[in-house]
């Protein structure tokens, strides 16, 4: 092991924990700081792993300011038999942070610096201030304040957590004017908050034979009513062979239980559209508004960095262990679905994973083994009828295709119908530039269109 520019190691607990945080906080890939390992990368051990836990947590609550609150993990580890702290941090979204005694100057911030967490200059804390979100939901006043709070209180207790008559202010519920903010009414027991989950017989959205309403009560609630129904869909596959009678759900759970948990967490309310869940007969997509949050990109996205948009969500949903590890959620998908299960465009994020009947299909067609991950195959040839051998084999053509044209594949896979005007609405992107990567796509044998006005897109990959 060793430090790098998201990597601090410190061999006990000092005064310099809180600086360290702060730059971490104010670095665009936040940061892993480990206390109980020599600077060389040597683990040690800490004497009081339970007491250093709990002065950590008080110090970052109550020495930084903003608050950053559901902005890091503490959590222990072993490494060569020596009990170590790992203080897991993201990237905030209210930079700049600093240090709350000393307040916003050159003195209080601080940023992270090749392996060093250096004073942050008079003109970077005042361009980061400019541009410190402000639309964020805990400083949104709740349309209603009239607001009660049982379901979430029975969540807690149910974890052996007791909220207090502070509990508003201390899960920040409340605007700095002390009204009950956007946050509050999310958790609410009564808002107006509906999140679907519509299943269709087939592959399109032609056919809706069942659509049901999980919402208008917590945001806490709604989401285990909406995990609770996708366990009901995840059914269970049995094949048998001569050798072996194997049982497989549709979807693998934990990566289904990550991206519902993502969805929901880290969803824009400000737009006031929720997430979505759809089930097709060959796959499940899952839809939250807001794309990518400010300052990640797909390649950090995917390495499991985590810029929370919504802290007060994520801090809730870690005290009642909905949430694990910060930045865990992503790459627990990518064990069972490769990164092409991924669709982003300027406001939405859609995860699309196929089910393992269609796997099934396209290995006794192909007489291949697809099963060692699922990941990879959504296009395969899905019944003949969305998009032909996107599937595993799109790997294959990613080095000579850029991200906007992946974007087109992975919505042509999806409905192998979509027209140049509706890809230039989906992507935000001019006809004439969806043409240009159509004309290059089809080219280079990628993409083929199957007759005219009528007819469809065929994507061509070799085997």
């Amino acid at each position: 092991m060793k430090e790098t520019n998201r990597i601090e190691f410190k061999q006990e607990l000092t005064d310099s924990l809180e600086k360290e945080v702060i730059a971490f906080l104010n670095y665009k890939e936040g940061g892993i700081l480990y206390i109980g390992i020599t600077q060389n990368g040597h683990p040690i051990g800490v004497k009081n792993m339970d007491g250093d836990m709990l002065k950590i947590k008080d110090r970052l609550k109550n020495n930084i300011s903003p608050s950053c609150l559901g902005l890091f993990d503490v959590i222990s580890e072993q490494k060569d038999n020596k009990d170590i702290i790992k203080i897991i941090i993201a990237s905030g979204p209210e930079k700049p942070y600093y240090f709350k005694k000393i307040g916003m100057s050159e003195r209080g911030c601080f940023i992270r610096i090749g392996t060093s967490s250096e004073q942050m200059p008079t003109k970077m804390i005042e361009k980061l201030f400019a541009k410190r979100t402000r639309n964020s939901i805990s400083n949104i006043k709740s349309i209603q304040q009239n607001l009660q709070f049982e379901q979430l209180h029975i969540y807690y207790n149910a974890k052996g957590i007791h909220l207090n008559k502070k509990f508003a202010s201390n899960l920040e519920l409340l605007t700095l004017k002390k009204y009950f903010n956007y946050v509050a009414y999310l958790m609410a027991d009564i808002n107006n908050i509906s999140i679907k989950v519509a299943k269709y017989k087939g592959i399109n959205r032609v056919d809706l034979i069942e659509t049901k309403e999980y919402g208008y009560c917590s945001l806490i609630k709604a989401t285990k009513l909406v995990l609770d129904k996708l366990e009901i869909e995840n059914k269970t596959i049995t094949t048998i062979s001569a050798k072996e009678r194997v049982d497989k759900k549709l979807w693998n759970e934990i990566a289904l239980r990550e991206a519902v948990i993502n969805a929901i967490v880290h969803n824009d309310y400000t737009t006031e559209v929720p997430p979505k869940f759809e089930i097709f007969d060959n796959r499940i997509e899952i839809t939250s508004s807001g794309g990518l949050p400010e300052g990640l990109s797909k390649a950090e996205f995917f390495a499991g960095y985590s810029v929370p948009r919504n802290k007060e969500i994520m801090r809730i949903f870690k005290d009642l262990h909905l949430v694990e590890q910060l930045g865990s959620g992503v790459p627990r998908m990518l064990k069972n679905y490769s990164k092409n299960c991924f669709l982003f465009t300027e406001n939405f994020l859609r995860t699309i994973f196929p089910n393992i009947i269609l796997i099934s299909k396209i290995d006794a067609k192909n007489n291949k083994l697809i099963n060692k991950k699922i990941g990879g195959q959504i296009g395969g040839q899905i019944g003949g009828q969305i998009g032909g051998q996107i599937g595993g084999q799109i790997d294959n053509i990613n080095s000579i295709i850029n991200d906007k044209q992946e974007d087109i594949i992975q919505l042509i896979s999806v409905n192998n119908k979509i027209s140049r005007k509706e890809l230039s609405a989906q992507l935000n992107m001019a006809e004439s530039a969806i043409q240009k990567h159509i004309k290059y796509l089809t080219t280079h044998k990628i993409l083929k269109r199957i007759g005219t006005k009528n007819g469809y897109w065929k994507i061509l990959v070799k085997q």
